[in-house]
């Protein structure tokens, strides 16, 4: 697959739509996150309960993600995409005009779950316009519409620094109401979308053991990504003694990292293959977690912060690469399912982080325990090497499939060569 190809095939404007609308909604999605240091102010909470508050809206999100994959797959994405936006305006105004407390902050925080359940939407609408060898690419562009979150953490804290933090869920609303305007005009379905099936048939999913190697990936590279995104704001003022607005633009700047280099990803996985990619990134980014164990200087910490950031943006693109691939007339419900379990990794962290320092007055330990799943997940890799040898798409663009339920699927798209 070479780009000038990419630019011939597929539906652009229907792609930037899946990115605006991904853009968004994860820009909506960690805006407690990015606000965190400024409600503090007004609600002291202990560290647990920090790293809870900005932890509930990406459980939200896992949970509705899995609701969503489903509607897409029956109602078809562009309609699901476009209730999911109508539906995210009600957290919005619940935290411009209501929330006072520190029990409404959760229960917003649980209901912009529905923004970030956006990836089993987004995703699927991009995949279907595109082929096989094209999914590393096309669902990396749509991905990137993680950068969402660089939006919420650079000009979150500074407009709450203005206006006060309740004020910057209604300015929200505008971009929201633009990009669903756009949404409306230009996003459309793909023709080859496949038919609904019974929920037994998604039952079968559950049953595969690379459903849930995909999501244990996933939980990892997304989940970390995500969940440092919305904790990073409170461990730079923690850690550091920034100021709300300074520690903003620096999670901003992890942020773009990791969002812009989930194409990279995808693209990557599409040339070496998926497998390889995640292998030398789980390797890389486990490293980097140890350092930073010991706490290192800023400037030194944010070079590897930034570096890690990057590492899990490529890992999220090298996960998504395989999906479609191994799952490719179920992208809707797999992508909910391992996008699911990915969001619960993005509440795992920031929960027993603010958790590890409340018990030790140190993030030492909680960078040590994310180093240790990562080293987990190389192994796993290491392990089901041979089993995975050559099932989904290399840059040879063969393939071979094992003998499990699934394996039909993958015979008739790939042609049914065995290697």
């Amino acid at each position: 697959m070479n780009l000038r190809d990419f630019r011939k095939t597929g539906h652009w404007p229907t792609l930037l739509c899946a990115f605006l609308y991904f853009d968004i909604s994860f820009m909506i999605w960690v805006i407690v996150g990015a606000l965190a240091n400024a409600i503090v102010i007004d609600f002291p909470l202990s560290s647990f309960e920090k790293g809870l508050l900005v932890g509930t809206p990406i459980l939200g999100g896992a949970v509705l993600r899995l609701v969503l994959g489903l509607m897409a797959d029956r109602i078809g994405a562009r309609r699901t995409a476009i209730i999911g936006m109508v539906l995210t305006i009600v957290p919005l105004a619940m935290g411009w005009l209501w929330a006072d407390s520190f029990g409404e902050l959760l229960v917003v925080g649980l209901l912009l779950g529905v923004a970030g359940a956006s990836f089993a939407v987004a995703l699927p609408l991009a995949s279907r316009w595109y082929g096989p060898q094209q999914q590393g690419l096309a669902l990396g562009i749509a991905g990137a519409g993680n950068s969402g979150t660089s939006l919420a953490t650079l000009l979150g804290p500074w407009l709450a620094q203005q206006f006060g933090w309740h004020a910057v869920f209604g300015l929200a609303l505008i971009p929201l109401g633009i990009v669903l305007g756009v949404f409306v005009l230009f996003a459309k379905d793909s023709p080859n979308q496949p038919p609904p099936k019974p929920l037994k048939d998604y039952m079968a999913v559950l049953r595969l053991r690379d459903t849930w190697y995909l999501c244990l990936f996933y939980a990892v590279t997304f989940g970390g990504f995500v969940g440092l995104a919305s904790f990073l704001s409170i461990f730079f003022h923690d850690q550091y003694g920034l100021s709300a607005v300074q520690a903003g633009a620096l999670v901003a700047l992890c942020v773009v990292a990791g969002s812009f280099l989930r194409p990279v990803g995808g693209y990557l996985a599409d040339r070496v293959g998926g497998i390889s990619l995640l292998t030398i990134l789980y390797v890389a980014a486990s490293i980097i977690l140890l350092d930073l164990a010991t706490s290192p200087p800023m400037v030194w910490g944010m070079i590897l912060f930034v570096t890690l950031m990057g590492l899990l943006g490529l890992g999220n693109g090298a996960v998504f690469q395989l999906v479609p691939q191994r799952f490719p007339k179920e992208i809707g419900v797999v992508t909910g399912i391992v996008g699911a379990v990915g969001g619960v990794g993005g509440f795992f962290l920031p929960t027993v982080f603010g958790g590890v320092h409340q018990m030790t007055q140190s993030y030492s330990h909680g960078f040590l325990f994310i180093a240790l799943m990562g080293f987990g997940c190389l192994g796993l890799l290491f392990h089901i090497s041979n089993t995975w040898a050559g099932i989904f798409i290399t840059k040879e663009g063969l393939a071979a499939v094992p003998s499990q339920p699934g394996s039909e699927l993958n015979r008739q798209m790939l042609g049914g060569r065995m290697s």
